[in-house]
């Protein structure tokens, strides 16, 4: 049953991938016929050329054969056999584009465009005897070409992934923009009687911009719109002027309804086409007209996605804005700890010189008890000293940390922001701060911060709501408190889950040396941990306690694991006189790829499990708190749907390779607990007459979510 619907979504997956081609194909198709039936300046066609330039291998001829289509209808004469000469040329060009993989820049579409249209234009001229002027035409109409394909190129490189214009840099709106006035431009000299389709829509887009978003973004759209549309009539300049006022009136009236909005802009136009007195006045107010008669039919369900595209332009951040401002600041601080730690450490060895020389002047004039004292006191004072100069290197690994975390948030969505606050307030929570972030990977994450006393904040319906604001589906609110503070975390639902178990047995008593922790870092990954404290007993417990608990916190704080790992390993050096030290073996799974990183300091051996086969990962490292500067070694492997990752204590692995294989191959339930407590109570059974060790064991299971 399985293989069958996986044969069905196979099938249904190849169908929706030929019907995307196929309006893909279609859409080219049309653009090249439309851009080659328009014309600009003294009945010029150039952008069709610019569109079979930049088009991909699996589009290009169908560009140039609307293109040629489109050319076929101007009549056969001697431009339509120069545009056929130069349409072969630009699908040459744009052949050699994909061959050579030359599309990495626009530099080579943007020759393609400018030498088809220009060595054709060259050639006609010379052959009929042309005059200069005609030479200076022919260039300008190739520059065009060149212009035409740069911004072509831009915007079908854009990124159009949710349609979000805030995620996309200002240059590329800019592209997008000038490129859909080209073809506004060839579209306007299609007319029904004196009405023109094209200007109606360009009015539309206008409208909904005035409506639904910027008011910026309103006044930009309509000298652009204005300014084509002018251009494509004679004695019609009054258009620009028209759009660019109507549009900034009805900004001021855009909190109010469509209709109050379609209403003002109408007045407006309305007095431009009196004032023109001309056809051209009178094709204007029909066509403003019709627009505003579609904005105020428009659907419930497209005003929403309009509002929602529109929307997320209205506190686009800036170049400077506060994030990459915070980003700059954090890393220069973590610089200036960096070079703080350094002069730290250059300090500590100067002093320590001169006081190990002082005291070896003074050897032989003291007692052999004292001269042993002095070195102990030097010993331990050169020790913390050490420590505090790793502690500040800690802090600016920390800071850089916060810096890579800043910068990888792709926008701050202050206007689900605000609508989150209006829920909670329905819910009597009145939080001091909230944050919407979207990461590069489009993530969403929700962070509120308020008073910990707050109740309500694990209600199930919270998170309904919340998902609805973002238009996302989201895990249940994880609670974060910090002394008279909390923070509820929403983090978006992950493609997959791990179900994990683990078993433990104490060597001695109740206090077991090796500590567990499972912990969820808010954006999609899932951790393990064990740490294991030298020994048995309660010394053994209180270090692996320390390491895996204060590991756990740093991470939950947003901390990276190598500069967690340097604040844990400085504890652990200041923490008593005695030797203490603490292995760290922990498993990082991101649930939205997959992806696992295992990350060890003087653990023991791990075994993934996929695909039936049963894979070693053991690294060789040191634990914590025993010499300065450790590091983690690491190993990524990338799960699947039903792959295991088993972890353990020395107390297990001790009992050799051969045995841990085996017992791992036996086990075949699906129940990670079950799992867990079959390998311990197999270990238990095998060490029965033998001296034990503190045992412990973490087995994961990644399911599809």
């Amino acid at each position: 049953m399985a293989i069958k619907e996986k044969i069905e979504a196979s099938k249904s997956k190849l169908t929706n991938k030929a019907l995307h081609r196929i309006l893909l194909s279609a859409l080219f198709f049309a653009m090249g016929f439309i851009l080659s039936t328009g014309s600009v300046i003294n009945q010029s066609r150039p952008f069709a050329l610019s569109l079979i330039a930049v088009s991909k291998k699996k589009y290009f001829l169908f560009a140039a054969a609307g293109a040629g289509l489109g050319y076929l209808i101007g009549g056969v004469n001697p431009e339509f056999a120069r545009y056929l000469s130069a349409l072969v040329l630009a699908c040459l060009g744009a052949f050699a584009c994909s061959a050579f993989d030359l599309r990495k820049s626009p530099a080579f579409p943007m020759t393609v465009a400018f030498l088809a249209d220009f060595a054709t234009g060259f050639v006609l001229n010379f052959r009929l005897q042309s005059s200069l002027y005609s030479y200076f035409l022919v260039l300008g109409e190739a520059i065009l070409a060149s212009a035409g394909a740069f911004f072509f190129y831009r915007s079908l490189n854009s990124s159009y992934k949710r349609l979000r214009f805030r995620a996309l840099p200002v240059s590329d709106i800019a592209c997008i923009i000038i490129s859909a006035c080209i073809i506004m431009l060839n579209l306007s000299s299609f007319y029904i009687g004196i009405f023109c389709p094209a200007a109606a829509v360009a009015i539309l887009i206008i409208l909904t911009a005035v409506r639904f978003g910027s008011d910026k973004w309103g006044v930009i759209l309509a000298l652009c719109f204005g300014f084509v549309l002018s251009i494509a009539n004679e004695n019609a300049l009054f258009i620009i002027g028209a759009l660019a006022f109507s549009a900034l009136t009805a900004t001021l009236f855009s909190s109010f309804s469509s209709l109050g909005v379609g209403f003002v802009f109408l007045c407006s136009t309305g007095f431009f086409s009196i004032a023109d007195g001309t056809r051209q006045g009178l094709s204007l107010f029909i066509e403003s007209l019709c627009a505003v008669v579609l904005l105020l039919i428009l659907p419930e369900k497209v005003r929403t996605r309009l509002e929602e595209m529109w929307e997320s332009s209205k506190d686009a951040p800036t170049d400077g804005s506060l994030r990459q401002t915070l980003v700059l600041k954090l890393r220069f601080a973590s610089s200036a700890m960096a070079a703080i730690s350094e002069s730290v450490d250059e300090v500590r060895e100067r002093i320590n010189q001169i006081t190990r020389k002082e005291n070896d002047s003074k050897r032989n004039t003291i007692s052999r008890e004292e001269y042993v004292m002095r070195e102990i006191i030097l010993e331990k004072t050169n020790q913390i000293r050490m420590v505090a100069s790793d502690e500040f290197f800690s802090i600016s690994g920390m800071l850089d940390d916060l810096a890579a975390e800043f910068d990888e948030a792709e926008m701050f969505d202050s206007n689900a922001s605000a609508k989150i606050r209006r829920l909670l307030g329905d819910y009597d929570i009145y939080p001091s701060n909230i944050s919407v972030i979207e990461d590069k990977f489009s993530r969403v994450r929700v962070e509120i911060l308020t008073d910990s006393d707050t109740v309500g904040l694990t209600n199930p319906d919270l998170r309904r709501d919340i998902g609805k604001i973002c238009s996302r589906y989201f895990e249940n609110g994880q609670v974060t408190r910090f002394k008279d503070e909390a923070m509820l975390s929403f983090t978006e639902r992950p493609l997959y889950r791990l179900m994990v178990g683990f078993a433990q047995h104490s060597a001695e008593g109740k206090m077991c040396g090796d500590t567990v922790k499972v912990i969820n870092d808010n954006k999609g990954h899932s951790i393990l941990i064990i740490s294991d404290g030298m020994g048995r007993g309660s010394r053994a417990a209180l270090d692996g306690a320390m390491g895996a608990g204060l590991l756990s916190r740093l991470l939950n704080a947003g901390f990276g694991f190598d500069s967690a790992l340097k604040v844990v390993n400085s504890a652990l050096l200041v923490k008593s006189n005695d030797e203490s030290l603490a292995t760290l073996d922990i498993a990082n799974i991101d649930l939205f790829t997959g992806k696992c990183e295992m990350l060890k300091a003087g653990a023991a051996a791990s075994y993934i499990i996929k695909e039936n086969r049963l894979e070693k990962c053991e690294l060789t490292s040191m634990p914590a708190g025993i010499l300065r500067g450790i590091e983690f070694a690491r190993r990524t492997a990338v799960l699947s749907p039903g792959s295991c990752i088993a972890m353990m204590s020395d107390g297990i692995t001790d009992l050799g390779e051969d045995w841990v294989r085996s017992t791992l191959e036996e086990c075949s339930s699906s129940d990670a607990q079950k799992c867990a407590d079959n390998m311990l109570n197999k270990a238990l059974a095998e060490t029965q007459s033998k001296k034990r060790d503190d045992m412990t064991v973490i087995f994961a299971r990644l399911e599809r979510n």
